[in-house]
């Protein structure tokens, strides 16, 4: 969907209210009283045949009559006469219309298509956006616009509000009037049946007027779009989710509520974190991060100095900090010095900094000055209690002076708490007023605090450079995909150990040796053969799910025991299920191996975001949300260490330090590589790896049962984050004989590309970024390799060195617009490599990729310098015109 339409949204010069009324408490009666008292300049015009005016302002029969096209509609009729009223709106020339009604994906017409289907195909017939139905409406405060049905305006600020709740829009709403705190928007989605978080992520991540954007979900419709436009908007502004739906009931009610998909909660708090968003539980922890948000700044580190007059309030704060692995700022010479001639003999001497119980104005004001002069924190907690020997709107008042004045405060955030009601309120309000973030209790500002430690966090290892996979592990995505075409022709829907080895092994994952046995006889024979002890266990196609297997008998030592046994599993099995077909027992030989661990990895579909991988402790039943940490695919070696790592914390996996137990980069490998086989295959549907035996860098699959789909998706249908594209690789030559590969950038290659960068003549630098620059830094490096490919593309080429190292020979990229109009590219050659018909090749390959990818124009800008760019983009079919008053070169191609 275009951004382009969405300017009327967020820009309307005119409002035309639908069904506006004179009668008190109806809709079209409360958007015109809020309208009017928002302060909007442009035209107000109510529509109403009932009367001339409403509340004043002339009003117009029908839409025909209105004198000129509004940018926006406000629809409060009822739900059965918004199609039609849809329809004369989009013919008349609307641009976008707010839909209040509800229900209308319930009730059909005479032809069985249900009122919203129908509204909405009316719109899109004429290029006109909707916004709900069931949307409460929406405020742009900054421009007045109150198109709400909401009890109260919200006051301008710079933190963008978009919920699929209209109750928690009022609830967020009233408890910002009295915090004091404004926002740039403030947006009721209602069902998404048009307009969605993916459109309003993009606009808003782009907004100069917002710098934090806040997001209450019930469920995701679009989940690539989604998360392609979370991650773009996440990189430039913080972006706080509060989900429901934690529970399978409220999950159900959640589906209730918005009609979406109800997904698991597990894997939707995965993608959040995956998109670089930081999620919140409940409305306490929103209203305290939208605190931190709106006073704030981005934090330059996580040392946090807390600054109390009483003892038991800062052991509380400092609980919640170490125990949410926050960091404790320590105190140095320097520092210890000042408060020690500034405070009380009894002073704490230590962080948290007790300064007394008597603690006045005067005795706040210069301790925190001291630790904001110092260089030890990186925020303070002031602490506040009750006290008849010092006046709290004072030191208040005081310390809100001194902070705002402070050549520091950028540096240093500060966050306060004053404790109580009566005595703590005007307090409280003071800070508000001079916008310092203030909350009603110790945990909760310390919560604030690491809810921004938190979001550092995740963006630092987003960026993290993954180590790439040894060359000695293999990824034949032909070897596996041969063996399941193989099993599905036999007819096969669930591959057990055996079935699997030539699958997993494709990817370098080993699995027990397991040997197929007809009977009780020939199973105590293989045994024989390949030695004890083994587990003995049943074939049967009849058998869907381990639980039903009644009775793996393991440890089995002698020819007697596997014979008995195998009769035993046989009766069992038969005696639950006579029908059961039963193909054959599977003798293992066990993988006994003191000192290895047993965990368990698994990969299941979910409704929503698509193939997830789990990893957690080995055992018959887990629920994924309290038993296992949940990635996306694709992962790379950064991304599954991140696993590693969440698991290990949340204790989902535990590390019990056996002499042959966990080993990082072996897991990590595994994970990888499981990655790799789920986005190969979409043959496969669910991975359930139970148990997996870890014994340092060995690592064996015990127990295997992979389940096939049965009309497999593409993997853009299929997975929620678009993998690295293996198909576009291609081997080339240059004029003078030597072969290259072309291929996309991954983000393995980020020290190459930045000694690439860096070999660059300063000739070369100048023509590529348009004047003198330093060297790139990691974090600049790491938005040029970790790229979006649903969104950006940058091919690099590359060669072998004499010694066996890929080296970066140049790149060229373009970014898309998020309507996939425009894309505009930049490129780069190494000064040595010139001459050579590398640049061709390059912009060859991007005009041959944006052409498949249905962009319309591909457009470049270069230095009048650089005419030798202009005649190769000349000589491929570019339009190349001259701005002689900026001094650069433009090239078009018109793709389409």
């Amino acid at each position: 969907m275009s951004q382009r339409t969405l300017h009327s949204l967020f820009n309307p010069k005119s409002v035309a209210i639908i069904g506006a009324s004179n009668t008190e408490k109806r809709a079209g009666n409360v958007i015109m009283r809020n309208l009017l008292a928002g302060g909007f300049s442009g035209p107000i015009m109510p529509v109403t045949p009932k009367y001339q005016a409403v509340l004043g302002v002339l009003a117009y029969p029908n839409i025909e009559a209105l004198p000129l096209k509004p940018d926006l509609a406000i629809i409060c009729t009822a739900a059965d006469k918004v199609p039609s009223i849809v329809e004369t709106l989009a013919q008349f020339g609307c641009k976008t219309a707010i839909i209040n009604a509800s229900g209308m994906g319930q009730q059909l017409n005479d032809m069985g298509v249900d009122l919203l289907t129908q509204a909405k195909n009316n719109a899109k017939r004429y290029g006109m956006r909707l916004l709900g139905p069931n949307s409460l409406g929406m405020m742009l405060p900054n421009l007045g616009l109150n198109a709400s049905l909401a009890h109260t305006s919200a006051l301008p600020g710079k933190i963008a509000f978009v919920s699929q709740s209209a109750a928690i829009c009022t609830t967020v709403l009233d408890w910002a009037n009295n915090k004091g705190i404004g926002f740039s928007s403030f947006i009721s989605l209602g069902d998404t049946t048009d307009i969605d978080f993916d459109e309003l992520l993009d606009y808003l991540g782009r907004d100069s007027r917002t710098s934090a954007i806040m997001l209450y979900i019930d469920s995701i419709n679009e989940k690539r779009h989604f998360l392609s436009a979370a991650r773009a908007a996440s990189r430039n502004k913080p972006i706080l989710v509060i989900k429901s739906g934690r529970s399978l009931e409220g999950t159900n009610a959640a589906k209730l509520h918005t009609g979406g998909l109800a997904g698991n909660d597990a894997v939707y708090e995965a993608a959040f974190r995956r998109a670089g968003m930081l999620r919140v539980n409940d409305l306490i922890e929103l209203f305290a991060a939208v605190e931190t948000l709106a006073h704030s700044s981005p934090l330059l580190g996580e040392r946090l100095a807390i600054i109390t007059n009483g003892g038991g309030p800062a052991v509380l704060a400092l609980d919640q900090l170490m125990l949410g692995g926050g960091k404790s700022a320590a105190l140095d010479d320097v520092s210890y010095q000042a408060l020690n001639q500034l405070l009380p003999s009894t002073w704490s001497g230590q962080n948290p900094i007790d300064i007394g119980g008597d603690a006045d104005a005067e005795r706040y004001t210069k301790a925190v000055e001291i630790m904001m002069n110092s260089n030890l924190a990186d925020a303070i907690l002031i602490l506040h209690s009750p006290s008849a020997l010092g006046d709290s709107v004072e030191i208040a008042d005081r310390l809100a002076k001194m902070v705002t004045k402070h050549p520091n405060r950028k540096r240093v955030n500060i966050l306060t708490n004053w404790s109580g009601e009566d005595a703590a309120y005007q307090a409280r309000k003071r800070f508000n007023q001079a916008g310092l973030p203030t909350y009603r209790t110790p945990e909760g500002a310390v919560g604030a605090f690491m809810h921004m430690v938190e979001y550092r966090r995740n963006q630092k290892l987003l960026q993290e450079v993954p180590q790439s996979i040894p060359d000695n592990i293999p990824t034949n995505a032909y070897q596996a995909k041969a063996a399941l075409v193989n099993a599905k022709k036999s007819g096969k829907k669930i591959l057990e150990t055996h079935d699997s080895q030539e699958i997993l092994s494709a990817y370098g994952l080993k699995t027990i040796d397991t040997y197929v046995a007809q009977d009780p006889h020939s199973a105590a024979e293989i045994a024989q053969d390949i030695g004890y002890p083994v587990a003995l266990k049943v074939q049967s196609p009849d058998i869907h799910h381990k639980s039903d297997v009644h009775g793996v008998m393991l440890n089995l030592s002698n020819k007697n025991e596997v014979i008995q046994a195998a009769i035993a599993i046989k009766e069992r099995v038969l005696s639950t299920n006579p029908d059961a077909r039963l193909e054959g027992l599977l003798v293992q030989k066990m993988a006994l191996t003191a000192g290895a661990q047993e965990i368990r990895v698994a990969v299941i579909n979910d409704p929503v975001f698509g193939p997830a991988i789990l990893l957690g402790e080995g055992g018959s039943e887990w629920e994924p949300s309290t038993d296992a940490v949940v990635a996306l695919p694709p992962l790379n070696m950064a991304l599954a260490r991140y696993m590693v790592i969440q698991a290990l914390k949340t204790k989902k996996l535990k590390d019990r330090h056996l002499p042959l137990g966990l080993d990082m980069n072996a897991l990590c490998v595994m994970l990888t590589q499981i990655s790799h086989l789920v986005i190969d295959c979409p043959e496969i549907a669910s991975i359930d790896l139970n148990p997996v035996l870890c014994a340092g860098k060995n690592i064996t699959m015990l127990d295997v049962n992979i389940q096939l789909n049965e009309h497999p998706l593409d993997n853009t249908s299929r997975l929620a984050i678009s993998p690295y594209p293996k198909e576009l690789e291609q081997v080339a030559r240059l004029k003078n004989g030597q072969d290259i590969m072309l291929r996309p950038i991954l983000p393995e290659d980020e020290p190459k590309h930045l000694a690439f960068d860096n070999s660059l003549s300063d000739e070369d630098r100048y023509k590529r970024y348009f004047g003198v620059r330093s060297k790139m830094t990691h974090e600049e490096m790491a938005v040029l390799t970790q790229i979006d490919y649903a969104r950006e593309m940058a091919f690099i080429a590359t060669s072998k060195s004499d010694d066996g190292e890929e080296i970066t020979l140049g790149a060229i990229r373009a970014s898309i617009d998020p309507d996939n109009t425009e894309a505009e590219f930049a490129m780069a050659v190494r000064s040595d490599h010139q001459g050579q018909g590398l640049g061709r090749l390059l912009l060859e390959k991007l005009i041959a990729y944006y052409k498949t990818n249905d962009t319309q124009v591909l457009t470049g800008y270069t230095m009048f310098e650089n005419r030798s760019m202009a005649n190769l983009a000349k000589r491929l079919g570019f339009t190349v015109t001259f701005d002689m008053e900026e001094h650069l070169i433009k090239m078009d191609m018109q793709l389409k």
